[in-house]
């Protein structure tokens, strides 16, 4: 499975596709950072969060990028669960490649300041390690939006990106607003505004919010496993 996890990591970068997404994941980090500073938890809540649906489509790209035919070669060689480990493996890996330049992004544009006097914003360490904590809930409900958004299940380009474009879209929406079912999406916007406040959050929001991405990205994944199965 590893050798197979560098093959697609290798075939995804020197292919050339990695090119588009990482302009894009500059020209956001840029725009998002040149603006002045503001807290730690703040500034990495909001990275996560536009970060999110170009992790999503960077990983369709990479599960994309194997031929169907040599997709199916490798389901032969290593086993359906290990070729589809291989992917999700390869695309997390480069989403937290991603996540980790979010991370380094703001220090050079001095985007980063710690708590005001007086206020009740968390620490600058801890807004550091609460920015972690959003950019992995983002890692892991991209790679399942994009999983679901890959060829091997939708088959076609165009509901790929139907997939791609509307999940992205209801996770802002479902985010911003008062839904009464906001677990129909991940709690992207949902962490971006719990650490934007003016108080840091608490351990039972925190809590809240990593069983909602855990409980999201598992059944996304599940119905992921079952559709690639069907129609392989």
């Amino acid at each position: 499975m590893i050798a197979l996890t560098r093959m697609r990591l290798a075939g995804f970068v020197h292919g050339g596709r990695v090119t588009a997404p990482l302009i894009t994941v500059l020209a956001v980090l840029f725009v998002l950072y040149s603006g002045g500073p503001s807290s730690a938890a703040a500034a990495y809540s909001y990275s996560a969060a536009c970060l999110f649906p170009i992790l999503a489509w960077l990983t369709k790209l990479v599960l994309d990028t194997e031929p169907d035919a040599q997709r199916r070669l490798a389901r032969l060689a290593v086993g359906p669960v290990r070729e589809a480990a291989a992917g999700l493996l390869a695309a997390t890996l480069l989403a937290v490649g991603v996540c980790a330049l979010g991370m380094l992004a703001p220090w050079p544009f001095r985007a980063i300041r710690g708590p005001e006097p007086g206020s009740l914003e968390p620490s600058l360490p801890a807004g550091v390690l609460l920015g972690v904590l959003a950019h992995l809930l983002a890692v892991i409900a991209a790679v399942a939006l994009g999983a679901l958004a890959s060829r091997a299940v939708t088959r076609r380009i165009m509901p790929g990106v139907a997939i791609l474009v509307s999940g992205s879209i209801l996770t802002v929406v479902l985010g911003l607003s008062d839904s009464i079912a906001p677990w129909l999406a991940p709690p992207v916007m949902a962490t971006s505004r719990a650490l934007s406040g003016r108080t840091a959050p608490s351990a039972a929001d925190l809590t809240i919010l990593i069983v909602w991405a855990t409980l999201w990205c598992a059944v996304v994944l599940t119905g992921y496993g079952r559709l690639r199965r069907d129609r392989s």
